[in-house]
């Protein structure tokens, strides 16, 4: 479940304003799209780790008929 879900809209004006005084508003837009990037990789390792898991699962499988 996304973290959004769990923030109210005074809660993510709050945070909103935080980033912008420690961060700047012109840095915003890069941290956002850096962010993005990372859990994209993230998302797409994940799938990965699943998928190998998976094959090595099938792999074992078929192999125990010796």
């Amino acid at each position: 479940m996304s973290l959004l879900a769990f923030l109210s809209s005074n809660e993510l004006l709050i945070v909103l304003i935080i980033g912008v005084v420690l961060f700047g508003g012109s840095q915003l837009p890069k941290l956002a799209r850096n962010l993005g990037r990372a859990q994209k990789e993230l998302q797409k390792g994940l799938a990965e780790g699943a998928k190998e898991v998976a094959d090595s699962s099938e792999t074992e499988a078929g192999s125990g008929d010796g």
